[in-house]
């Protein structure tokens, strides 16, 4: 699933228009809801329901996002096992990857798959904005 919107950022010089980014989590409503308040922001997004998901979607995305945002409970394939198969893939590898995550133990896990940031669920939006913006400014 692909969305892209009107230049809501046009004189604007805050808002990052043309950066990608991919947002994987299964609930539906947070994942739409998460695109919609990108895209309102001025980036571009890719939606996936899962790890197997984003991974095809990955392979043909052009460009690719300058930063996955990961749930990591999701059936198929969980943010976990998503993150061993994109470092297995050289050109995905170097894609940072922001957990979100509702459960408060993860913190050995997100180091573990070198991310780049975690962020708790309920999501403090002012936060992964903030966060994007500094994944993305070199994009």
């Amino acid at each position: 699933m692909m969305a892209t919107s009107v230049d809501p950022a046009a004189g604007r010089p805050d808002l990052v228009v043309g950066r990608r980014v991919m947002i994987v989590d299964d609930d539906a409503d947070i994942r739409e809801s998460l695109m919609e308040f990108l895209e309102d922001h001025g980036f571009e997004t890719i939606g996936a329901r899962d790890g197997r998901e984003a991974l095809e979607t990955l392979g043909s995305a052009d460009p690719p996002p300058c930063v996955i945002i990961l749930d990591l409970m999701m059936p198929i394939m969980d943010g976990r096992t998503f993150r061993e198969k994109q470092l297995e893939h050289g050109a995905l590898a170097g894609i940072p990857v922001v957990v979100i995550s509702a459960y408060r133990d993860v913190a050995q896990s997100v180091r573990e798959m070198q991310a780049a940031a975690w962020i708790p669920k309920p999501l403090n939006l002012t936060t992964l904005l903030r966060v994007i913006r500094e994944r993305c400014a070199d994009a």
